[in-house]
């Protein structure tokens, strides 16, 4: 099987989300990756999350979060704190043609694995730095996570309850959507400079990715709204600011999404509530209008929603062309006969915990399609495997850092 990115070496050393997201998506398509961790900790998701049960259904030391974003690599327990440590990063960041780090700005430079320095010993590595305020500016030396990024981005001002209205207030989005979003920037600057390197420059290059900037930037229209017109965005609950109906109602048995995006869809979706006389409605004609009287329409279509089922408004209205969905839980969502049909689970076999589903990668490649190669690894699974195979080292050798805990092997 042809794979995207078979002879594409990375070296990650990242670690959380948005780091271990960037170099995932590479190992999913063909690249070898090698993640450098901690001896005894390791990255600090393997902390983080539900515990992974084993094939006995007891709970095992590998969870949740470290296997969300940490597939199709293989570990490596390396000291970096120890000389000895430092130079056998450097010997595998010779190798590499790519290195992916979330220090803290300047950590680096204390060990030697800095872009400067490591560009001196292979001038065709593509490095990427990613951290939370980025390489430069007054807040770079700061700490942070995805809620503060959310925060302030103006992500969490647009999003929960109108002013007003119990439960009102700024609310975080359910999951690190920052982290997720500077790993999908990261990934595609790090295939723009490779790109750049084998046609144009022979050389790579430092790629600083900011989550605060990624978060901004992934605004994208919302941000724009606020440039062109000035106006704060307002929060409205799961409504569209711009569109209406564009929110989520309540069913006789549950929540359905409506996404109604031009005049004919409202035209098809009152004629079908038998609501006809509303497509004419001086307040409804159009789009804009609709909004403006938000307030008066959507307690009307309230009313019908109420009348049926989630099944029967989302099979009604799919027919008559009107967008819309159900507001599913994760039993819903898996058991979908679209999201079966797409294989968005596989199954991958684990060392500990056996056959184990995944979410898939959602990309479909005619010629080249993912593959799957390695479930998340183990601590310091692959220790002697890279050493040996990638730098050659003798097994005494590998064994005199073992004893100075330089490494740690399994």
């Amino acid at each position: 099987m042809n794979l995207c990115l078979p002879n594409l070496k990375v070296l990650d050393l990242s670690r959380v989300f948005a780091g271990p997201w960037a170099t995932q998506m590479l190992a999913d398509l063909g690249a070898n990756v090698i993640k450098v961790e901690r001896p005894g900790r390791g990255d600090d998701v393997r902390q983080q999350g539900y515990k992974v049960k084993d094939q006995n259904g007891q709970e095992s030391s590998e969870t949740s979060s470290f296997f969300a974003m940490n597939r199709g690599k293989r570990s490596i327990a390396i000291d970096m704190s120890k000389p000895e440590g430092q130079e056998l990063i450097r010997r595998l960041a010779a190798q590499a043609d790519v290195l992916v780090e979330n220090f803290k700005v300047g950590d680096l430079a204390r060990y030697g694995l800095d872009y400067k320095t490591l560009r001196e010993i292979n001038p065709r590595l593509v490095y990427c730095s990613i951290t939370g305020f980025g390489q430069t500016g007054p807040y770079r030396a700061l700490p942070g996570y995805d809620p503060i990024f959310q925060s302030m981005s103006g992500l969490m001002s647009l999003t929960g309850l109108p002013d007003g209205v119990p439960g009102a207030g700024p609310q975080k989005v359910g999951y690190a959507v920052s982290d997720m979003n500077a790993g999908f920037y990261a990934s595609f600057a790090i295939l723009a400079a490779l790109n750049c390197r084998d046609n144009q420059t022979g050389e790579g290059q430092h790629i600083d990715v900011a989550l605060l900037d990624a978060q901004i930037a992934a605004l994208s229209h919302v941000a724009m709204n606020y440039l062109v017109s000035g106006k704060q965005p307002e929060r409205v609950g799961s409504a569209s600011e711009i569109t209406c109906p564009y929110q989520g109602f309540i069913c006789a048995d549950g929540d359905l999404m409506l996404a109604v995006g031009n005049d004919s869809q409202f035209r098809q979706l009152v004629k079908l509530m038998e609501l006809d006389a509303l497509a004419d409605d001086p307040r409804f004609v159009t789009n804009p209008l609709r909004a403006k009287h938000r307030s008066e329409l959507v307690p009307i279509l309230q009313k019908v929603f109420l009348q049926q089922s989630v099944s029967y408004w989302n099979t009604s209205l799919g027919d008559a062309g009107v967008p819309c969905g159900p507001i599913n839980n994760f039993d819903q969502v898996f058991q979908d006969a679209q999201v079966v049909e797409r294989q968005v689970l596989f199954n991958l076999d684990h060392p500990v915990v056996g056959p184990t589903q995944f979410v898939a990668n959602p990309v479909k490649l005619s010629a080249t399609p993912v593959k799957y190669k390695l479930p998340p690894p183990l601590l310091g699974q692959h220790t002697l495997e890279v050493l040996r195979d990638d730098l050659q080292l003798s097994d005494d050798e590998i064994a005199a850092f073992a004893k100075r805990s330089v490494i740690q092997l399994v």
